[in-house]
Parts: structure tokens; sequence; C-alpha cells
């Protein structure tokens, strides 16, 4: 017998687990589909990656149920440096004179530039480990399951699309009717492929090392961005441990070549590469996780919707990480897909109807893809060698400092705040 429901959404990574509990909490009938078993990739073990979040992001999972269910906690991101250490050996004494006309290398970002009307900010962003955040979205799937959540994993569907919805056939063998299919399977969609949605790809020619450190001294909250010549080397402070009470993430890019040469380095010249790279105040640091080898590219989707189906997350638009924004925007598109499905429910209307799904690409695809351009420039520009590209980001980091309200409306895009 076919069991009806009014939102499918297949995949349950962090953004469409997360879709799911504020849809089903939100009193739509939600069927979601996940290839793997729920627990799959929870285990005892160090797993060595971490997301940063944005406070927009947090204060999604806290609706859904998923930020209360985190084992450990998170930590709050206090303070932010970024800094510019691409500098061109032996300059032109023109570069050199004009760049130390310009002074700025560096940026700070700290309380005072935080925003004033948000009462009870802890700091710019929160870091979760990636376990933890796996832990707390099945604990918060479990926990919503039931008339309004139909959970089937480890399972797979074929969706067969028509005039009123779609016919979902699991593996399992059972059927159900939806209103709307939800795309939350990551970078290779599936139902992406299946509508015909074109996709534009950015390659970067580069791949970024993911690990975690333990540090001698106490990272008070703080981050570090530093723009290298091989690349940027970034610094994530996380929740401390019994064992390891200094900890942080490390997330460090590179050109292809290069990084696979340094993903393979012995443990104690890894180390010291690390060490070289880092801001001094934390101490000697000894890698502790796992060592994590990804292809750092971007990709859009032309666009986010088709007839009954809606993209979101990592099918819709993946960034390239140098601004950490890649999940917290997914995170962005589940307040505001959620809020044009909760609010055509209530008015009576088809959730899956044509008109709602636009409103939903309008809402969200021009800042999506205004962010994704600027982490694009971001990484051109940093990554440039030219002396003329160094004396451009010099100019840009001073005219970012002095510039109020463009830091102020920057700081809040990121932190999800607008």
């Amino acid at each position: 017998m076919m069991k009806t429901v009014n939102i499918c959404i297949n995949g349950a990574g962090p953004v469409g687990a997360t879709l799911a509990c504020v849809l089903a909490q939100a009193g739509l009938r939600v069927l979601i589909i996940e290839r793997s078993p729920l627990d799959a990739a929870i285990g005892p073990h160090l797993d060595g990656r971490a997301y940063a979040l944005s406070e927009g992001s947090r204060r999604v999972l806290a609706q859904s149920g998923v930020w209360s269910h985190l084992p450990n906690g998170a930590q709050p991101i206090k303070e932010i440096s970024v800094i510019d250490g691409r500098d061109v050996s032996r300059p032109r004494p023109n570069v050199a004179r004009i760049l130390t006309r310009i002074g700025t290398r560096s940026l700070i970002f700290g309380a005072q530039n935080l925003p004033d009307n948000e009462a009870g900010l802890q700091g710019f962003g929160w870091m979760v480990e990636a376990m933890d955040l796996r832990r707390a979205l099945h604990d918060a799937l479990r926990h919503h399951a039931g008339p309004n959540l139909i959970i089937a994993a480890p399972d797979q569907a074929r969706f067969t699309f028509d005039d009123d919805g779609a016919i979902i056939a699991l593996a399992s063998d059972a059927q159900y009717r939806a209103q709307l299919v939800i795309a939350a399977e990551g970078r290779q969609s599936p139902l992406r492929k299946q509508a015909g949605i074109p996709l534009t790809r950015l390659a970067y020619n580069q791949n970024g090392i993911v690990t975690i450190i333990q540090h001698e001294n106490a990272h008070k909250g703080t981050a570090l961005e530093r723009f290298l010549p091989d690349g940027p080397f970034a610094r994530l402070p996380l929740i401390g441990t019994d064992a390891a009470p200094h900890r942080s993430a490390i997330v460090w890019a590179a050109p292809a070549a290069r990084a696979h040469y340094l993903h393979a380095l012995p443990d104690d010249t890894f180390r010291r590469e690390i060490n070289a790279r880092l801001d001094k105040h934390v101490g000697a640091a000894t890698p502790i996780g796992r060592r994590w080898l990804y292809p750092l590219s971007a990709q859009y989707a032309q666009r986010y919707v088709s007839h009954r189906l809606a993209l979101i997350g990592d099918a819709a638009h993946g960034l390239h990480p140098i601004a950490g924004q890649g999940l917290n925007m997914g995170f962005r598109d589940i307040k505001i897909l959620s809020e044009v499905l909760v609010n055509a429910c209530e008015k009576g209307q088809d959730p899956g109807r044509d008109d709602v799904l636009k409103l939903y690409q309008r809402l969200t695809r021009p800042d999506n893809m205004a962010m994704l351009a600027t982490c694009d420039i971001m990484e051109r520009v940093f990554s440039a060698r030219h002396p003329a590209m160094q004396i451009l980001r010099r100019v840009g980091m001073r005219g970012f400092e002095t510039a109020t309200p463009l830091r102020a409306r920057f700081i809040r895009r990121t932190m999800g705040l607008l």
C-alpha cells in the first residue's frame, strides 16, 4: 500500500538531516532516505575533521534540536587573525616602498567587531568536531522519528515524477508518494542529474589537508588564517579533552602535487611543517588526528529547482573553503526553504508548486552566487604571486580595515545574520 508524505529528502548528511528535523517539528510529514546506516560513520576514534559553523547555522541547528544533542558541546571562535604572508622574495625597490607605505598585512577581528545589536553572542562562529555533529544528527533524527518523520536507512530509491508529485520506490519494497522531493545528496547529486539541471565547475588544481593537532598553550578561542606561498593555512580552535586539553583543527590548502607531498610526509616532518606555519602563542604542536586529503573546487547548479524538486546544500552549490562558508550556505538554504514550505502548508498550499519553489530559488540563489564569487576572488587574489597582486592584497586589507560599514556587513554575512 502506497503511503503519502509532504516531503521526501534524499540524503541524511548534515543539511538533509537537519532540514528533516526542522520540517517534522513544524508538523510536515517527511520521509528521509539515506543509503548508509545512520550510525555508519560514528566511531570511538578521533576522526580528524571538524566543522566551522556560523552563528546563523547554530541557530538552525538549535531550532532543529540537533545542537542540544552535541555530546561535547562546541568551541566559540572569539578572535580571528588574517595574515598575508605571501611576500614576494626580494621585491623591486618601488614595490617595497609601496608595501611599506600601505603597511597593513594583517587583520584582527575581536570582540569589538561583533554586531552590537545581537544579544548573547559568544563569538564569530563555532567549531564542532565532525564525529560529534554526526552523533548529534543521528540522535536528533531518532528523537523526531515517528508519524512526522519516517527514516529509510540504509535504503535507496527510484523517483518517478508526475504532475502532482513523485512516486518513491524504495529498494526495501516500500512505496511513498510525496508532493515535493528535496535533493540533499551532495556534490554528485543523482537527482540533480536526473532532472537535467546544468552544473558549472571551477577547478583550482588544489588539495586541502585536514587534521587535528594538540598544542602546548591554550588557544583562548582564537583562529588563524595565514596566506602563505604554498597556499592558505588555517588553525581553528577546538574544545579540549582530558587527554589533549589544548586542541585545534588544521585546514591547509596547497597546489595538488605539493599537497600530496605534504600529506604523505613522515609524522615528524609533517609536525615540523605545521609548527613552521602556526601562530607562536599556542606553542609547539603535534598532529593527533587522521590526515584527510580533499581536491578543492567550486561548482554551482544553473538553477535550484525543477518540477517537484528542490536542490539544497552541496547539491546546489559548492565553495572553495577559503572563507569556511560551504556548509554554512547549506544551513542558510535550510532556514529559507523551511520557512517557504511551512508557510505554504499553513496556507493550505501545495509545497511542491512551481511558484513556491521559485520563491525559494529567488531568496537563496543570488546571495549564494555572491558568496561563491567572493570566495573565488579571494582564492585567486591570495594565491597570486605577482608583485602587483601583493600590492592589491595589501590595499584591499587596508581598505577593509578602515571601511567600517563594509566590514560590519561582511561580518554579519559570514556569521549568517543577514
